[in-house]
């Protein structure tokens, strides 16, 4: 038995909602992987260390979240909600961090994929 097969997985509790548990899923999954989105611009910019390593260890927790979050949702429907909030979370950190500015109409257009997004989370729960 190798340390894979003993490493526990997250668990949320089982009384809430599938949509719940998966969208908590996702959120954190998105939160993690723009943390190391974060750490690795930072790194690149001001070869600090520290990042270098921020950036690892979040890595490294993203993925044990992702094999969690399996237990709550089919793979696409996470691996499509993670993406579509750490698209939104890099486009919020670039536009107060980084002073970059997104026309309206890009806000508009992610809305709407928020809005997809939310439809497939909500459809996929109640199969």
């Amino acid at each position: 038995m190798s340390a894979m097969d003993t490493l526990p997985v997250l668990r949320l509790p089982a009384s809430w909602p599938l949509v719940v548990n998966a969208t908590l899923a996702m959120t954190a999954l998105a939160l993690i992987d723009l943390v190391a989105a974060y750490a690795a611009k930072e790194w690149v910019a001001h070869r600090a260390p520290a990042m270098a390593g921020l950036g690892a260890c979040a890595m490294v927790l993203l993925f044990w979240v992702y094999a969690s979050a399996l237990q709550y949702a089919e793979l696409a429907v996470v691996t499509l909600g993670w993406i579509v909030l750490l698209q939104l979370g890099v486009m919020v950190l670039d536009t107060l961090k980084y002073g970059v500015d997104y026309p309206a109409r890009t806000w508009i257009i992610v809305g709407g994929i928020m809005a997809a997004q939310g439809y497939l989370v909500i459809t996929s729960s109640s199969r």
